[in-house]
């Protein structure tokens, strides 16, 4: 084989390998015009500092959250629009929180390593002490068994806790610095996790622990909430370069949106019961909510947020359709669809 062949299989060899990685992939050109309200906001102003995020309804349809930088959790009820608060371990700073059909809250002692059970009739806490060198649960969510799936951001870990025993397995991505950010529980009950230190979705094997990267199309993408859809499929915002994402695990295929506005900064996220995910720009001050239609694959509304601050995370009620979020001002906010 000449020299000229050579050149020749190997340019051969190239574009069969662009061919291939354009086909599971694909974009959409971002849409820029002003979209239609279609959000109803109701804020609350919470009566103390420090940080309110990360909203979860009990069964009475009371709102639990973490105030984080104030070290405390607490409780607003819609109806009386009363607020109730709740202290923690001193330096606890709580990130995250879920609550389990017993009306148990669960916290992230995001800096004192440890993961909470707070009663909300007294108010007493359990504390389930983390192993050595996980440092900082960060997001928690329950699988089918009510065990929690949590993530370690700086700590580079994905853990399980068993509620039942207090054992907790740790699993650690082959990404150094990985940062595990976001996580969900799909219909297998793996866990899924956006990987904010580098460009992958990870998944872990409940059975072995073992887990398995997903890199994205673009090398500059950074994943920070996940959604998973009622057919499995993931989606994922792109916090640095202002992208939305589909990925099916099933044909290993990607679709991304660019949000349409200047500069955006995805970060919080509710996907609802009519296929709408619900996304919180925080590169536009005011924050904007936007919504895309995840059947029609449209962007659909947008909402200024009156209160301005950062949305974090987002948090939907299956028992009314709306959603709930704190916002870095000090508000807490319920987002009703208007239709």
């Amino acid at each position: 084989m000449n020299i000229f062949t050579k050149i020749s299989s190997l340019l051969l060899q190239i574009a069969v390998s662009t061919l291939y990685a354009l086909s599971t992939v694909s974009y959409a050109s971002p849409q820029v015009s002003v979209l239609p309200d279609s959000l109803i906001l109701k804020e609350w102003k919470v009566p103390w500092e420090g940080l309110p995020r990360d909203p979860h309804v009990d069964n009475q349809q009371q709102v639990w959250f973490c105030g984080q930088a104030g070290n405390y959790i607490g409780r607003f009820n819609p109806t009386n629009k009363e607020f109730k608060q709740f202290e923690v371990p001193e330096g606890t700073h709580p990130h995250n929180l879920i609550v389990d059909n017993q009306d148990q809250i669960w916290y992230a002692g995001n800096r004192n390593a440890h993961i909470g059970r707070m009663n909300p009739e007294d108010g007493k806490i359990h504390q389930y002490a983390m192993p050595e060198g996980v440092n900082d649960p960060h997001t928690l969510v329950f699988n089918r068994e009510g065990n929690i799936w949590f993530t370690a951001q700086q700590s580079n870990r994905i853990g399980l806790l068993n509620v039942s025993t207090g054992r907790v397995q740790i699993a650690t991505p082959q990404t150094s610095n990985a940062r595990p950010y976001g996580i969900k529980v799909d219909q297998q009950d793996r866990p899924w996790v956006a990987l904010f230190g580098t460009n992958k979705l990870a998944w872990v094997d409940p059975k072995t622990m073992a887990v398995t990267e997903v890199s994205l199309p673009r090398s500059k993408a950074r994943p920070r909430r996940l959604e998973i859809d009622p057919t499995g499929n993931i989606w994922y915002v792109d916090y640095p370069e202002g992208y939305i994402g589909r990925y099916i695990p099933r044909t290993k295929r990607f679709k991304e949106w660019k949000v349409p506005y200047e500069n955006p900064r995805p970060y919080g996220t509710a996907l609802d019961d009519k296929g709408q995910l619900w996304i919180a720009d925080t590169g536009a001050t005011p924050n904007i909510i936007f919504a895309f239609d995840t059947k029609t694959e449209k962007f659909t509304s947008q909402t200024t947020v009156p209160s301005g601050g950062n949305i974090r995370y987002m948090y939907f009620n299956n028992k009314d359709g709306s959603f709930w979020f704190g916002v870095d001002t000090g508000y807490l906010d319920q987002g009703i669809p208007k239709s």
